[in-house]
Order: structure tokens, then sequence, then C-alpha cells
């Protein structure tokens, strides 16, 4: 049903061709357009409306709490922009439902208001930057997991909340391996400097996986250390993901906190109103990305212009009589230097990305 859902809200966006869609789904066009055909049905039905214009009547307020009690985390705003997109009528205004929720005894006097609000950078188009991390990891009953989450930077969209056994290539290569196939390439990723995503500094920062980004095609970029806000979008959904999922539960494997992901990851992106989006949902703004992902990597390709030379053990090369460490995860991988408009400047590339600038007049 996850599946469904979300497949019918992706081709009512039109971002894609229906058959795209499909195909990205594993399903056929004929599931595809009888999925569609079902929702239609269901959205012409009509609602039963709720109205009042002196007071709160007493079934909206029942209303209210059921939903702050399916929900702790969620404030008046959120609850109030719930209901109208629910299909009801009559909703108090947010101040309202703050109120009734004062007055149940629903919310935390001294947690209240205690949020900054400010104004967050982001990106004008969906798939223009997916910001990757772990969330702190937790104990089960056998093992522990860690929470792979990927963020659309500007829908807010979570991609990819996936419960791992490790943080290493073999957890998280095939889980986005998925994630590209059902929702295309981004055009660029920003990760932390840790493992998987990054390598130590004599190696550029750059690991097995980032390397795997960079030949599909995707530019990559590393928080600065010591600075999470560069990813603070996915911090924050970390922060959500805590309070409306981790907080006072406990999961025996990972596969019972996957199911609890799974169940989740629906309500925050087709339910939950999001502040800094004016109280939309993700899923209003979220497309899928045009670029497929391809089954084979394509070939690395230079110009005419580029000297290219591949990489040894040790991740060094050599160039013009010099010794440059560029990366050991590009043992045995071409890279290009690159002349630049100064004389003896040159840059190394691996793909479309540069891993260094070097200087053949410095004696060093």
């Amino acid at each position: 049903m996850v599946q469904r859902g979300e497949f019918v809200r992706l081709a009512q966006c039109g971002a894609l061709p229906v058959a795209e869609l499909c195909r990205r789904f594993g399903i056929s066009r004929k599931t595809g357009y009888k999925w569609l055909k079902r929702a239609e049905d269901l959205r012409e039905q009509s609602r039963r409306p709720l109205h009042s214009p002196q007071r709160t009547p007493a079934d909206m307020e029942d209303r209210v709490i059921a939903l702050r009690q399916r929900h702790p985390a969620w404030g008046g705003r959120k609850i109030a922009r719930r209901l109208c997109d629910l299909g009801c009528s009559g909703v108090p205004h947010p101040n309202t439902v703050t109120h009734i929720l004062h007055r149940h005894g629903l919310i935390d006097v001294r947690r209240s208001g205690q949020g900054a609000r400010y104004q967050r950078f982001e990106h004008e188009r969906p798939n223009a930057l997916w910001q990757m991390d772990f969330k702190g990891d937790f104990a089960l009953d056998h093992g522990r997991c860690y929470p792979l989450t990927v963020i659309d930077d500007h829908a807010r969209y979570n991609l990819v909340l996936h419960a791992c056994a490790g943080q290493n290539r073999g957890q998280v290569q095939p889980v986005l391996t998925e994630a590209f196939r059902r929702y295309g390439l981004p055009e660029r990723i920003n990760t932390d400097n840790g493992q998987p995503w990054g390598s130590p500094s004599a190696d550029h920062g750059l690991s097995h996986v980032s390397l795997w980004w960079i030949r599909l095609g995707i530019r990559v970029s590393f928080s600065a250390p010591a600075h999470p806000q560069t990813n603070g979008k996915d911090e924050r959904f970390h922060r959500t993901l805590k309070a409306e999922v981790l907080s006072g539960r406990h999961f025996r494997d990972l596969g019972h906190a996957q199911a609890a992901f799974d169940a989740w990851r629906p309500i925050y992106n087709e339910q939950r109103p999001h502040d800094a989006l004016a109280l939309q949902v993700p899923a209003c703004r979220y497309q899928p990305s045009q670029r497929r992902f391809p089954e084979q990597l394509p070939p690395i390709e230079y110009g005419p212009g580029d000297r290219v030379v591949i990489v040894g053990s040790g991740g060094a090369v050599r160039f013009k009589g010099r010794c440059f460490k560029v990366s050991s995860a590009l043992k045995d991988q071409p890279v290009a230097f690159r002349p630049s408009d100064r004389d003896g400047h040159y840059e190394i590339y691996y793909c479309h990305h540069r891993i260094m600038r070097i200087d053949l007049n410095d004696q060093e």
C-alpha cells in the first residue's frame, strides 16, 4: 500500500510518463493504470462537512485530540493544516487548536515555544541536491541499527529511510541503487566527511561510494568539518524521526525497526505539514528526476587536451617525473591532468570531478 500510494502521487505530478514510472517501480502498465483509476475514484467521493460559526464543536475537538495522540510531536499549525487537507470544514484557527491542546493537557508548557524560527537556503527545484547521512545508531535486542536517511533539499521529501546493520559500502550501495532506480539521479549529493562517504584528507575525501556517484554523473560535495548545519535539512529530519518514531520505543531487530520506518515515512512525506514549506507536505513539492539510473556505469572519457594517467598502488600517480597522491580508492583508474591558464599549473580530474590543483614550478 505504501508503494501504491507513492506511485500514484508521483504519477499525478506528471514529471515522468506513466510507462517510465511503472518501469522504475517494477510493475506493469496495466497495474499502474489500475492504481491510478482506483485513486481517482476515491478522490471523487464526497466528505461530510463540519461547521460551527460560534464555537468549536465537540466532534472537531475530538478530531484535534485524536490527531495529536497519533502524532504527539505535532503542534497547532500542523494539526490545523492536516485537518484541512483531510477535507474537514470548520477547522479552527491554529491558535485555537493550540488552546484545545493546552486545555486537554496535551502540550508540555516547558517545551512549548522553544523552537527557533529561521530561514534556510533551499535549491529551486527537486533533485538539485540530496542530503545524506546516518542517524545516530541505537541498540536492538539483536545488534544495532544505523538509520540511513536521504532528503531532497528543495521538497524536504524523504527518499530513503533504511535500517542498516552498519555504516559501510556493502550496506549503503544496494539501498542507494534502489533509490536511484525509483527516483532517478540527483544533480548533487552532499554528505559529511565520515565513512563510507569520505576518506582521510590524504585521499581528498574520495571513497569508493563517492567515486561511484561521480561515475554516475553526480556532483559530490562534503560538509565542512564540525559544521553539521551544512546538511541542516537532513539533521532536522533526524530530530523529527527521533521525536515521532524512536523516542520511548524499543525494537527487536532490524526488521522490526524497518517496519516502523515504513509505516511512518508516508506520514512524513504526505500527511505531516512542514513549517518550512508554508505548512505544505513534502510530497506536494517533489517530482522524480528525469535522469535515469544506468544499470551499467558509463565509460570514462576525457578531452583531447587532457593527459590521462593510470593511478598506481596506494593511490599515487606519476606525471612529468613527479609523484602525486590522489586517492587509494582510485587504484587502476584513469585520471586526467588538465593544463590551466598558468604555465606549469595543472588540475587533476576524475571524470567531471576535480581532485586537486598542482604547480610543477613548486620545487618542494
